[in-house]
């Protein structure tokens, strides 16, 4: 397994021209995900955790194709995806594709305690509006409002996804030794100052 580390990550976001507020909410998921990875690690007993590297990396890059996206209106996972798998990095590449609907929803595994890279990334991913960590639900409707297109079919996919989501978390958090509305509290990140830009690397 080759995993890019994060001087490649950031090289990668540079050569994307990842937008500053992409590359900070992009580093918020990566510490959410950080966050639910150690509160799993300080329990006893689990089965074997996702590789943290792989999501760290998966967290960082799961955007990786938004900006050019934004554009021309192209799926930014699949196009992601297809960007990881030219620079060699296939299990990132599975991340990345699978971080807006996940192909395999396992709730008897999530029961087990046993979370792969790409669900931890996809949970995070839900759980982070820009670079401020909120509820399910805050961000169900911030997806609803900004991508729904005022379409009920495409309303239901949408609330059907966050609904598995939702199962997932449920099981998460009866392991974690935090509650769900202490997340936003094991995440340490920094703030953009107010009236200037904002690198997040610096």
């Amino acid at each position: 397994m080759t995993v890019p580390n994060l001087a490649t990550c950031i090289r990668l976001m540079d050569e994307y021209e990842m937008l500053t507020n992409i590359r900070h909410h992009s580093l918020v998921v990566a510490k959410v995900a950080d966050a639910l990875l150690t509160g799993l690690a300080d329990e006893s007993g689990l089965a074997p955790l996702a590789d943290e590297k792989l999501v760290i990396a998966g967290a960082l890059l799961h955007d990786i194709a938004k900006t050019p996206c934004l554009d021309n209106g192209c799926d930014h996972a699949a196009r992601g995806a297809e960007i990881c798998l030219r620079h060699g990095y296939p299990e990132i590449a599975r991340i990345v594709k699978e971080h807006v609907i996940l192909t395999e929803h396992d709730p008897g595994r999530y029961k087990n305690g046993l979370f792969t890279a790409g669900e931890i990334v996809y949970y995070a991913d839900k759980r982070v509006r820009h670079a401020e960590v909120v509820s399910l639900e805050e961000r169900l409707q911030y997806i609803i409002s900004h991508y729904g297109n005022n379409d009920p079919q495409r309303h239901a996919l949408i609330r059907e996804n966050f609904e598995r989501c939702r199962e997932m978390e449920q099981a998460l958090f009866s392991i974690l030794p935090f509650s769900v509305d202490k997340l936003e509290h094991r995440v340490r990140f920094p703030q953009p100052p107010v009236g200037k830009e904002y690198d997040p690397w610096s």
